[in-house]
């Protein structure tokens, strides 16, 4: 039980704290929440309709059962997000050898050859708004890198820069960062292995070849952000080899709300209808799109399902009118 918490309800937030927030509102008048109330509150909600059973099930416990459960809640969602970040540690060294070809190939046990000190983890987690990799300016390229590397000012990495990895060809454009962020490959490869299966992550060109089920469902849907994903596949590059939610100056936990609030707090209609058109893109690059509305139906009727109905009642209305 509780395994899908970390991956659809909240990363890093417990259970305890969603109820301890929901149950404040309830006693307290007061309407003026902060972000951080606001982030509790919805991954209640959510937590309501990813456990539906919970709570019917929690008012006919003791007060001591209920403890247990919340407990053992705790320890499957947080076994879950261990199991995750195991997968990716290896799928993610497998997927940068073979999109990269790295001339010292990433190892798929030893954390400590990645991050900044490769040079392929080191591009796809280099800050969108450095260049990591262009030949043409190779005194800044080299400049980049140590600078990176030394923590230097003006190249120490945070949570606020986006990383590379997020962006459609791990490649930002400068002038309008919204551009394919969130829409990086290996983005779409860590949902997939981990939502899916880690065999369909080894297709992700083009769109899937399943249906609309984002459309359908809406816990899945709520999840797509994949806030969850992003932040295991930049633990998965980085050198770091047991999880904490601070890496060097880099902060998971303020990453994790970036990306969330993204999502669930744009500033405005246009920004909102982004979101939308990107959450349809997901969800026909996971999940794929349906053509069954395209089909005709003169073409349906040739189909052997119906022909076999037609053919079963003209048989039957035949007996029926023979002599």
């Amino acid at each position: 039980q509780g395994r899908a918490i970390r991956r659809v309800v909240a990363l890093f937030d417990n259970v305890e704290d969603l109820i301890a927030e929901n149950d404040r509102r309830y006693e307290d008048d007061n309407e003026n929440y902060t972000i951080d109330q606001d982030r509790l509150q919805i991954g209640y909600v959510t937590l309501t309709t990813t456990l539906p059973w919970l709570f019917k099930k929690s008012a006919d416990m003791e007060y001591d059962e209920y403890l247990q459960m919340l407990k053992l809640l705790r320890q499957g969602a947080d076994s879950a997000r261990g199991d995750d970040t195991s997968k990716l540690k290896t799928l993610v060294a497998e997927w940068v050898n073979k999109g990269f070809k790295p001339d010292i190939p990433v190892d798929f046990d030893d954390k400590h050859t990645r991050g900044f000190s490769n040079d392929a983890c080191g591009r796809l987690l280099c800050p969108a708004e450095l260049d990591w990799n262009n030949p043409k300016k190779c005194s800044l390229l080299t400049r980049v890198r140590t600078g990176i590397r030394d923590r230097s000012e003006g190249y120490i990495v945070t949570d606020l820069s986006f990383p590379a990895y997020l962006y459609d060809g791990y490649t930002a454009n400068p002038d309008d960062l919204e551009e394919g962020l969130f829409q990086g490959k290996i983005l779409v490869q860590g949902y997939k292995a981990v939502f899916t299966s880690p065999s369909s992550a080894k297709v992700v060109e083009g769109d899937g070849d399943g249906t609309d089920i984002i459309q359908n469902n809406r816990r899945a849907r709520k999840s797509f952000n994949g806030a969850k994903v992003k932040k295991h596949v930049r633990f998965s590059l980085s050198s770091i080899t047991s999880w904490r939610s601070v890496d060097g100056d880099f902060d998971y936990f303020q990453f994790w709300c970036t990306i969330v609030d993204f999502f669930e707090r744009p500033p405005g209609r246009d920004a909102r209808r982004r979101v939308e058109r990107l959450l349809e893109w997901w969800s026909r690059k996971v999940f794929g799109r349906s053509h069954r509305n395209d089909i005709s139906d003169v073409a349906k009727a040739r189909m052997s399902v119906n022909a076999l109905a037609m053919q079963r009642a003209q048989r039957d209305d035949a007996a029926f009118d023979s002599p």
